[in-house]
């Protein structure tokens, strides 16, 4: 198949389910409370397809350090360019949006920010912290870069004591020096295990439909569970722009199903695998 075909593969019905966007009061709500607090989710800049049953429910995935990257991923929808100064107050605006909407288990994440000496684990942690202050009893899953796999700032995460760590290989090995920019994947898969070995509940999670084989799907499993890697996601790639890498397959939701039971066979401790999975997806399942 040539590229301009794949990049015309038509959207199958299985996901199509979710497209359109609920009108109802409490999604006006929350995207309401986020624009007043100049707060910036992955819900939006990721185009995550579960945005409407998210935020109906109330939930979002808080993204921190501005919504500029300094990595150009090929599969993401995220901005790529020089990033703005670090805001000093948006841990005091996450931490108070979390508690107007009510939240009992916050998930954050972040761009890239590889222009930052400590990669914006200062304003992490601050973040972490301020959540735990002004919302007692709320459980947290932080979904974390690389920090370019340096141990001294993944620590300070693991420290700031957040109930799950995440941090995603995104593809298969064979690819992923073609999907991400600068990440590697055995990097990634040394974040983790410094993760496990903190005995904070680790997750990974990957996409499908970007060429890789079921072997290899496989293989990545044995990796992450290697690692002690405790919660595997998986979700199909959704091309963001022309300007991201094609679709190669979709993947049915019978073959998402059959990689469930096998990742469980295989030992993780949970699972999410569905079309229209993402990381932070069902988060609150996590924990436990």
């Amino acid at each position: 198949m040539s590229m301009s075909e794949k990049k015309h593969l038509r959207l199958p019905e299985w996901m199509k389910m979710k497209s359109r966007l609920p009108k109802d009061g409490r999604y006006t709500e929350v995207r309401r409370l986020l624009e007043e607090n100049q707060l910036h989710t992955i819900c939006t800049s990721g185009n995550c397809p579960n945005i409407g049953e998210c935020w109906s429910a109330g939930t979002a995935t808080f993204m921190i350090l501005g919504e500029i990257c300094t990595r150009s991923c090929k599969f993401c929808g995220v901005k790529t360019g020089k990033p703005l100064e670090v805001d000093i107050e948006e841990p005091a605006r996450v931490a108070k949006s979390i508690k107007m909407m009510g939240i009992l288990h916050a998930v954050i994440t972040s761009v890239d920010r590889d222009d930052l000496e400590d990669r914006g684990t200062t304003l992490w942690v601050q973040t972490i912290e301020e959540i735990k202050r002004i919302n007692p009893g709320v459980t947290m899953e932080t979904l974390i870069p690389d920090f370019d796999g340096k141990p001294h700032l993944i620590e300070r995460i693991i420290k700031a004591g957040p109930e799950v760590i995440s941090h995603n290989l995104e593809t298969v090995k064979r690819l992923s020096k073609g999907v991400r920019s600068k990440a590697r994947y055995e990097l990634s898969l040394d974040v983790i295990r410094q993760v496990s070995i903190s005995k904070i509940v680790s997750k990974s999670g990957i996409m499908l439909g970007l060429g890789e084989t079921s072997e290899e799907i496989l293989e990545t499993m044995d990796d992450l569970l290697e690692v002690g890697c405790q919660v595997f996601t998986i979700g199909q790639y959704m091309q963001p722009t022309r300007d991201h890498m094609p679709v190669d397959e979709w993947i049915t939701p019978e073959q998402f199903e059959e990689y469930r039971k096998i990742g469980l066979a295989k030992g993780f401790r949970h699972v999410e695998s569905h079309p229209l999975v993402r990381s932070s997806y069902h988060a609150e399942k996590h924990i436990k």
